[in-house]
């Protein structure tokens, strides 16, 4: 867990999430919807929705971090996971019931993007921060080897069957195929939620650094944290499509292939738990970086695909799952990677350095496939 300043609230993580709801209204009488409104006053909304945007996300995470310091480990890590997750899946569902020109591919390329970011990039930064600050810093193989079981079978079944089936052309699922599947993906991320918080919560627990803070926030501190964590989530909600626009836009004036939108989310989604992934790691913590980095990647998975195959199964719209032999290729080589990698306990800067190579060649195709 990172570590909420322990003195007063800072005014920014209560001023962000009104002044994002305060951009909400004015947009919405703009006409600022499913489509930028003309003229200048499209074009500062246009510009205006970031920083209302990331200044409601990172509020979110902030007070689900200190709501987290106070339900303790793993609780913690998992609070702030399930804050992102309902943020990510919030902005693929809008703009699929919007029936956006990529919608189809939407879910999966956000879904690959996250885990593609998560297993290399974030998992590797983490590593190299721990690494140059504390030489080998440590973590639970038994807590990250559960991580990725699961995480392996759930990508396998989302992103690769897919292409291999055949009651459906394409990388598709058949609708029975694709309930069956959003089923059993919503019950194996539940038996590991009960594995992470209540059979075996002491796999994903490490005792805390020499140096770390002990933070446990007031009643009074912990209750305004959770009511500006449900405002935050709230307008988040509500800003996410019409960010989704913007970045579609973006992308077709730059002429970035359709992926890239995936991607630009995902980032923007992992941006604020990144973060706290990698000021834990810093703080030779870097068991709950993993917990974080990786979990965030079961969440994206265990929630957002079966969120993504209910509207896509109420609106009788196509869900392009399978990704193309590049993309599995590279799944594969991360997967594989990352099972050596956590499979001691301990890790290096080379560990970190090599998954940052597979995350910049995951970037490097995304512009130049």
């Amino acid at each position: 867990m990172t570590h909420a300043p322990i003195t007063r609230m800072p005014r920014w993580t209560w001023i962000a999430p009104l002044l994002a709801v305060v951009f909400y209204a004015i947009a919405a009488a703009f006409g600022f919807a499913a489509h930028l409104a003309p003229g200048a006053a499209g074009i500062a909304l246009a510009v205006l929705l970031f920083p209302a945007l990331f200044g409601a996300i990172f509020s979110a995470v902030y007070h689900a971090e200190v709501i987290a310091h106070r339900a303790g480990e793993p609780y913690g890590t998992l609070i702030l996971t399930a804050a992102v997750t309902i943020i990510e899946v919030a902005l693929i569902a809008s703009v699929m019931i919007s029936g956006d020109a990529n919608a189809a591919t939407l879910a999966r390329d956000t879904v690959y993007a996250v885990v593609m970011t998560v297993c290399t990039g974030l998992s590797g930064l983490c590593i190299l921060v721990g690494g140059l600050r504390y030489r080998e810093p440590s973590f639970r193989v038994s807590g990250v080897g559960i991580y990725l079981t699961v995480l392996i079978v759930l990508a396998t079944l989302t992103l690769i069957l897919p292409n291999f089936t055949e009651q459906a052309p394409g990388p598709l699922y058949a609708p029975v195929q694709l309930a069956f599947v959003a089923v059993v993906t919503l019950l194996l991320y539940g038996a590991f939620l009960y594995i992470q918080t209540v059979r075996h919560r002491d796999y994903f627990v490490t005792p805390a650094a020499a140096h770390a803070v002990d933070f446990v926030p007031s009643r009074w501190r912990l209750t305004m944290s959770g009511g500006l964590l449900v405002v935050a989530l709230v307008v988040v909600v509500l800003l996410s499509k019409k960010f989704a626009v913007v970045v579609e836009l973006g992308r077709l004036a730059v002429g970035a292939p359709p992926q890239v939108t995936g991607l630009i989310v995902a980032i923007l989604i992992l941006l604020p738990e990144a973060i706290a992934a990698v000021a834990a790691a810093r703080n030779d913590a870097l068991q709950t970086s993993l917990n974080l980095a990786l979990g965030s990647a079961l969440a994206t998975i265990g929630m957002t695909f079966p969120a993504a195959a209910i509207v896509s199964l109420y609106l009788g719209m196509p869900l392009v799952l399978g990704l193309e032999p590049a993309g599995m290729v590279l799944l594969a080589l991360t997967m594989l990677v990352s099972t050596i990698t956590f499979a001691t306990g301990r890790a290096h800067v080379l560990h970190g350095l090599v998954h940052l190579v597979i995350f910049a060649t995951f970037l490097f195709l995304a512009f130049q496939p």
